[in-house]
């Protein structure tokens, strides 16, 4: 039995967990909205909003869990990958913290904790994936088709060559003035929209790897034309483009994962990720399970966006094998 704190700071929310075993006792998330302004995150004042919410986070898990610090068992933080300043907060308060407490350290993957977030038990009937299942991971930052033959045997089959298909979406949105961030703006004006009102090149990449870059060119290209045409071009059919450029994105993303799934006979396929909260994403994936009589894994959307629970998760299968931090070990960004 043990209680483990988890801390994630990766790119600008501040999150601070509770696990006791697999069970999820507490899960707090500070967000940043200094960033909307600028249209992205800003480094410097990531870094800085962390320093200031830190420990009232974690002090609100911890009275949140119904324990007390001396209770706990290990730390476990996000080491890498995500922006340097706001990885050095986290990393930093998770070894005072646990070096306070004279208890080990772990350190923990920012995208396996993504996959594994879906063995955090939040209820006492939740049956978590069976080994091997295969997960489409897909963030702002990263897109990864992943087979899992264990909890940290996961083996990347595919992979974006340059842009993720969170940053695609996100620029997207950029290019139609939708304020940050985009993608949920995207999702919920292309629920009123024809998806099939326009098409945008898609790349012919070998393999299960994905490039995004081609389509946000040919989203850019399809507008500049027509806004030269047609000022409010956007305005007046911004429905039917956002409609149409989530299932761009989406059916490209699954129609690879569908082939690797198929190529590695896996009878269980998950989502993970910022992105795998997009609606289309999910009831594709759903329409997938339904079509090869898969069982399907989709997060609840807590666990979509960073958070300290799936780190805590990570932590936890990390703690069971003895696997402990160095207090010596630095953050990385790649």
């Amino acid at each position: 039995m043990s209680y483990i704190l988890s801390i994630e700071s990766s790119c600008d929310d501040t999150s601070a967990a509770v696990l006791h075993d697999d069970r999820l006792l507490a899960n707090v998330i500070a967000s940043q909205k200094v960033h909307e302004q600028y249209g992205g995150v800003v480094p410097e004042l990531a870094s800085r909003a962390h320093q200031h919410n830190i420990v009232p986070v974690v002090d609100k898990a911890l009275r949140d869990a119904g324990i007390d610090k001396r209770q706990l068992d290990a730390v476990a933080f996000t080491r890498g990958p995500g922006l340097l300043g706001s990885l050095l907060v986290g990393v930093s308060f998770a070894k005072s913290f646990a070096q306070a407490l004279g208890i080990p350290l772990i350190e923990v993957n920012h995208l396996q904790a993504h996959v594994l977030s879906h063995f955090i038990r939040t209820s006492d009937d939740y049956q978590p994936p069976q080994f091997p299942f295969m997960c489409l991971l897909v963030s702002g930052g990263h897109t990864q088709i992943i087979l899992l033959h264990s909890h940290f045997d996961m083996e990347i089959i595919g992979q974006t060559i340059d842009d993720a298909a969170g940053e695609a979406i996100d620029k997207a949105a950029k290019i139609m003035d939708l304020g940050y961030p985009g993608g949920p703006v995207i999702d919920r004006l292309a629920k009123d929209g024809n998806p099939d009102a326009y098409t945008f090149a898609t790349p012919q990449i070998q393999g299960y790897d994905y490039s995004f870059s081609g389509i946000k060119t040919s989203f850019l290209y399809f507008l500049r034309d027509r806004l030269a045409e047609e000022p409010d071009y956007i305005e007046r059919h911004k429905a039917d483009l956002c409609a149409s450029i989530q299932k761009c994105i989406v059916s490209f993303l699954l129609k690879k994962f569908e082939r690797a799934a198929l190529k590695h006979r896996v009878r269980q396929v998950a989502i993970a990720g910022g992105v795998s909260a997009n609606s289309a994403l999910r009831s594709g994936i759903a329409e997938l399970g339904r079509k090869h009589q898969w069982k399907v894994y989709t997060p609840t959307l807590q666990f979509c966006t960073d958070n300290a629970a799936m780190v805590g998760i990570a932590g936890y299968f990390k703690y069971l094998n003895g696997d402990f931090a160095d207090i010596a070990l630095p953050p990385y960004t790649n």
